[in-house]
């Protein structure tokens, strides 16, 4: 625990991407976290920011959000109009490091307003009050966001990769993976090994054509219900058939494969 009282996050380091990630905060560049759904990378940029003690603002960014809900808006008060400012204007002023979770999900003016962060000007443009901000020194932008999903829609531009430093996320191989589910949820390591089985098999069935696949999220979530009582073919069945698939075939074909090595 922190001296302010924040628990560490919990996070199984699997390669360079802590330093990478420190690097990249001492040289003031943008990242972006790339990787499949429920495969680390917002627990990484917790488990970063408490690491370099740091203050963090995260976006869950979705088909709505756009560069008002970012950078802020007038509000009425009474009798008079206020400007509030948005959560990326007080990470500009104060210093903080902004994680834009699945950025690709947001609207286009979102990616229009970051631009001049992310080079070397380091400036917010405010367009509706008509001022600039000059980046604190310790601001940082961190953006994820998963280029597996539907394919051809949610892709980021190459003239906005390239904006970014990148570091790429995959689920981690069975024994790290067996690791971070016993870390997560205190579950034994049997129960723990075939759960990690049930995700290799989900994930290696590309013929049933799951939008998306068994993520280590899932599994951890399955391991905390094992682990609370409840029992464990319904804990899979819950946790991770259910969240993948609402055809009635396809989750019977993962029920079964789940009770089968379960």
């Amino acid at each position: 625990m922190s001296e302010t009282g924040i628990y560490e996050p919990f996070y199984k380091v699997i390669g360079k991407e802590l330093e990478v990630f420190e690097h990249a905060y001492l040289n003031k560049l943008p990242l972006l976290l790339k990787g499949p759904t429920g495969s680390g990378k917002s627990r990484f940029i917790e488990y970063a920011t408490y690491k370099s003690n740091q203050k963090l603002i995260t976006v869950s960014c979705h088909e709505e959000t756009s560069s008002t809900d970012l950078i802020g808006r007038y509000l009425i008060k009474g009798a008079e109009t206020v400007w509030q400012d948005g959560p990326l204007t007080k990470a500009v002023k104060e210093g903080y490091i902004i994680y834009l979770d699945e950025i690709a999900e947001a609207r286009p003016d979102i990616l229009v307003a970051i631009h001049s962060l992310t080079d070397h000007r380091r400036i917010l443009f405010m367009d509706k009050i008509g001022e600039s901000l000059k980046a604190h020194p310790d601001f940082m932008l961190v953006a994820s966001f998963n280029p597996g999903y539907q394919k051809g829609f949610k892709e980021l531009k190459p003239s906005t990769r390239q904006r970014f430093i990148a570091l790429t996320f995959n689920y981690p191989e069975p024994k790290l993976e067996a690791e971070i589910l016993i870390g997560e949820s205190s579950v034994d390591k049997e129960i723990a090994k075939k759960l990690i089985a049930i995700g290799t098999k989900i994930r290696n069935l590309t013929e049933l054509g799951l939008t998306e696949t068994a993520s280590t999220r899932l599994l951890v979530d399955a391991a905390i219900l094992i682990k609370s009582g409840l029992p464990k073919r319904l804990a899979t069945e819950t946790a991770i058939v259910e969240p993948l698939t609402d055809d009635p075939e396809i989750a019977e074909a993962l029920k079964d494969l789940c009770n089968l090595i379960i």
